[in-house]
């Protein structure tokens, strides 16, 4: 079973129980849902009614909490975590005002999913991934922690296919899963699509059929040097 057929089981369980409860009854399912390691979709769960009816109430902290794991990465977590928790502590401070409605602290199953996602957000872009880049996003400390984190909790899991260029200090990503569409994204989408339903034509004629899907040939290299045995 693929990564998008486990997707819609998972999505499936967690709309379903997330049509059936309220308020902050709705808190555990946000936090299991945030936590499992197998869904990296988030965007039907925050279409539920239910979800929806979080907003502007005390319990708003899990509706935000579901939008950043479904368009944000954790460097925006800890910029709002930091920003907004700043202000908050001011403001109780000097004004006495409830400081519920803020992002939560992410349990370490969260930390590691939105560490996920990021390396996700980071592949829609850039196909070239500078170890740097990943290290300052993610918050990893060294090499050795980056590659351990890239080959074991992402591309173990299915999420990103590529190879891991030490002597580049890159990640060269083949594939990566889609992560839920941000609103106002699906126009540029669209424009991006039919400019490359009018370039395409021309670019087979131009380049023959066998140039134009070298990029397939070495997604399946990828695959064959993953089933050859380790030495």
């Amino acid at each position: 079973m693929d990564i998008e057929e486990r997707q819609a089981e998972h999505i499936d369980y967690f709309v379903k129980k997330a049509s059936t409860l309220k308020g902050s009854a709705l808190a555990n399912v946000v936090v299991e849902a945030t936590s499992h390691p197998s869904l990296f979709a988030f965007s039907e769960i925050l279409s539920v009614p239910s979800v929806l009816e979080l907003e502007g109430t005390e319990n708003s902290a899990f509706i935000d909490l579901l939008r950043m794991f479904a368009h944000g990465t954790w460097s925006e977590y800890k910029h709002k975590i930091f920003c907004v928790t700043g202000a908050l502590v001011l403001m109780v401070l000097m004004y006495s005002i409830d400081a519920a409605g803020h992002l939560p602290q992410l349990v370490p199953d969260q930390v590691l999913k939105l560490k996920q996602l990021t390396v996700l957000t980071l592949a829609e872009t850039d196909k070239v991934l500078p170890y740097d880049t990943l290290m300052q996003e993610l918050d990893v400390s060294n090499v050795r922690e980056l590659e351990d984190f890239v080959i074991n909790d992402c591309m173990y899991v299915g999420i990103v296919r590529g190879k891991l260029d030490q002597l580049r200090r890159c990640f060269k990503v083949q594939f990566a899963a889609g992560r839920d569409i941000r609103p106002g994204q699906l126009g540029s989408m669209t424009d991006i699509l039919a400019n490359w339903y009018m370039f395409l034509p021309a670019a087979i004629d131009s380049r023959g059929h066998e140039e134009n899907f070298s990029e397939l040939g070495g997604v399946m290299d990828h695959d064959n040097d993953r089933n050859r045995p380790k030495r």
